[in-house]
């Protein structure tokens, strides 16, 4: 029996494919993990029909047919490139555009010269029998031009892959990153057509790292799984094909796709038996502990997370948050939403003159007169507990709200809506990701509400004469404690802070117990205090602007700091013992909370902020911070933890004059 698996290895021909085969899968393992993680599966395909063009040039010319093919490819993929940054087609439109008009152009060339059409057929189809010691020094050499390229550049491909705005922030060049990914690919095709054929390569360039990924999630384990898989299809590949008579190159490429099959049906069979064994084990625990039988573990929906998230129709889940935008010109009501990693604007649509502009870290609420647009920013970070969950969908207009918002704060399920009048309105948010605008079913605000901070399943509330409220299920109880004169309500991750006349409440707890604590200005404190304050989603540090001088709030400690800046435009922080500020005069500050010193500045906007029309604002997020410039049309992204650094400025084609940021 052994013999039949060594006795095809002893001819010279067979070993020589076996050895280029193996050089080729592991070539391939380096470059398919990229691919398939940038998601570049049918920029590949595209890529290996237009080296045809290339290739029958070379071939005419009596040159190289890898440079051929490898010039061809790249010229595809610039043309890609190109395409996608200067219309408003898709990428995959593009691609699917270049493919058809390169694959044309290389049968138009190889039907005017059919002298060299079997020589074709053995680029397109493979010949790995054929494969001399000059193509396993070609690939042997190409293997450790990519390895190479791999270990230099994996801090960068890593972050321009998954998060490119990242990659620029962190001076990684992705302008250089994402052509040599996509140089890397072109080489390995290239260099692997005499195996399998370039029709043929891409089922080892994306079979065995895909099959890879159902098993390992590190990017390193994942390249060398996908080598072994990839060298077992080589070797499978050829013994098949010498006991059988078949392609040898398509025999591979088979067998690759097959041990895919299998290793994703394994890791379903997994996936569904772990379930079964946890609650056969549970059971067991269960009937040694107790007679009582367990109850059955709850269905979870089929559009849902693995721990039971339900994903809404048309939205998918992602590796990490997005960032995006919401801008508004308010002039003329034209809004679009601006997508911070791709560096790309979607049209939304004009609403007239629009007077404010609110977010709850998806939805952007436009202020237009007596009425509200709601836009869905298409990004938004749902909060599991213990770990968040991130989700994108298409921006969209969401509807229209009979009413004029002054004030937004949600959780997960309700969005609680303030009118200018003081009316409150609650929403159910995620029916607003469908597209319907409905009340959350037995949940109302209780009479005489002044403000609201969805709570969980509950809504914290403060009446007009300062009684703070829990509303749920259980009807509406009141807490012990106030809040005279309510101003601004926020929700943190773990607390509704609610602005009063003397200072601020942090109402915290559980299903059953709420407690109130109460945050007093300082007795020295200036007597002007701030009407709205901002902070950073979920984080329970707030600054706000009143009078010359910035409050910051850290309603862990419960302690408040007054920083005067008498030229303060607009502020915002992280929670993380920093406030930013943008002055008057256009220039952004950075403060020490503690020390009430400045620790770093920079000019920002050329000419100052005028007095006059809507304000910019600071908007960030755990490491970035935003600055809209609606002069200039531009939107300045800041790295606020390296001495306020400019990390991008985002250029925009609505003027950016309101702004929130959603997503994170």
């Amino acid at each position: 029996m052994t013999h039949l698996l060594i006795d095809p290895f002893q001819a010279d021909m067979v070993l020589r494919a076996l050895m280029a085969g193996v050089i080729a899968a592991c070539l391939c393992a380096l470059v398919g993990c990229w691919v398939l993680l940038r998601r570049s599966v049918f920029l590949g395909e595209a890529m290996t029909h237009g080296m045809l063009p290339g290739v029958a040039v070379a071939a005419l010319l009596g040159v190289s047919l890898m440079v051929g093919g490898l010039v061809a490819a790249l010229v595809m993929a610039v043309g890609v490139a190109a395409i996608g940054r200067s219309s408003k087609l898709s990428s995959d439109t593009s691609i699917g555009l270049l493919l058809v008009g390169m694959l044309a152009l290389g049968v138009i060339i190889v039907s005017r010269s059919q002298s060299f059409a079997v020589d074709l057929t053995g680029f397109l189809f493979g010949d790995v029998f054929a494969v001399g010691y000059t193509d396993i020094a070609v690939l042997a050499a190409a293997l450790l031009l990519t390895l190479g390229a791999t270990v230099i550049g994996h801090r960068a491909f890593v972050a321009v892959t998954f998060d490119p705005r990242k990659a620029a922030t962190l001076g990684l060049y992705p302008q250089l990153a994402i052509p040599a990914l996509t140089v890397l690919m072109a080489v390995a095709m290239v260099a692997s057509f005499h195996v399998v054929g370039t029709l043929l390569v891409l089922g080892l360039l994306v079979a065995p790292p895909a099959a890879a990924l159902a098993w390992v999630k590190s990017i390193p384990k994942v390249m060398i799984l996908s080598a072994l898989i990839g060298s077992a299809s080589v070797y499978l590949g050829l013994l098949i094909s010498w006991y059988a008579g078949t392609a040898g190159g398509a025999t591979i490429a088979g067998v690759a796709v097959l041990l895919f099959v299998a290793s994703t049906a394994l890791a379903f069979v997994r996936d569904r038996l772990r379930p079964v064994a946890v609650l056969a084990a549970t059971a067991v625990v269960a009937v040694g502990c107790s007679s009582t039988e367990a109850p059955p573990a709850p269905p979870t929906s089929s559009a849902a997370t693995g721990d039971g998230v339900e994903i809404e129709d048309g939205a998918r889940e992602i590796d990490g948050a997005l960032t995006k935008l919401v801008l508004v010109d308010p002039s003329t009501g034209a809004t679009s939403v601006y997508d911070a990693v791709d560096e790309k604007e979607t049209q939304i649509g004009t609403y007239g003159p629009v007077s404010a502009l609110y977010g709850d870290g998806r939805f952007g609420y436009l202020r237009a007169g007596e009425r509200t647009t709601i836009v869905d920013a298409g990004a938004w970070t749902f909060d599991h507990g213990e770990h968040y969950h991130y989700f994108a969908s298409e921006p969209a207009e969401v509807g229209v709200l009979e009413l004029p918002v002054a004030a937004v704060a949600a959780s997960n399920s309700t969005v609680a809506i303030q009118s200018g009048a003081g009316a409150v309105e609650l929403f159910d948010r995620e029916k607003l990701g469908a597209k319907a605008i409905e009340t959350p079913e037995g949940l109302t605000p209780p009479p005489d509400t002044a403000t609201v901070v969805p709570y969980g399943s509950r809504i914290v509330t403060v009446t007009n004469d300062g009684r703070l409220q829990v509303t749920g299920d259980a009807g509406t109880t009141d807490l012990e404690g106030e809040c005279a004169g309510p101003t601004w309500a926020r929700a943190t991750r773990k607390a509704a802070v609610f602005g009063c006349a003397n200072g601020a409440v942090r109402v915290t707890g559980g299903e059953k117990d709420l407690t109130v604590t109460a945050m007093p200005y300082p007795a020295d404190a200036p007597a002007q205090h701030p009407a709205q304050v901002e902070h950073r989603d979920r984080s329970d540090v707030f600054a706000g602007v009143a009078e010359g001088t910035v409050w910051v709030l850290d309603s862990r400690q419960r302690a408040w700091t007054p920083i005067p800046v008498p030229d303060a435009v607009a502020t915002n922080t992280a929670g993380d013992g920093t406030v930013l500020i943008l002055r008057r005069d256009g220039s952004l500050s950075a403060f020490d909370v503690n020390t009430r010193a400045e620790t770093a500045r920079m000019p920002l906007i050329a000419g100052g902020v005028p007095a006059e029309g809507a304000q910019p604002v600071v908007d960030l997020d755990s490491d970035r911070a935003y600055v809209n410039n609606a002069a200039g049309k531009e939107i300045y992204e800041i790295d606020y933890a390296d001495g306020l650094r400019i990390a991008r400025t985002l250029r925009t084609g609505v003027t950016p004059g309101l702004m929130v940021e959603a997503g994170r």
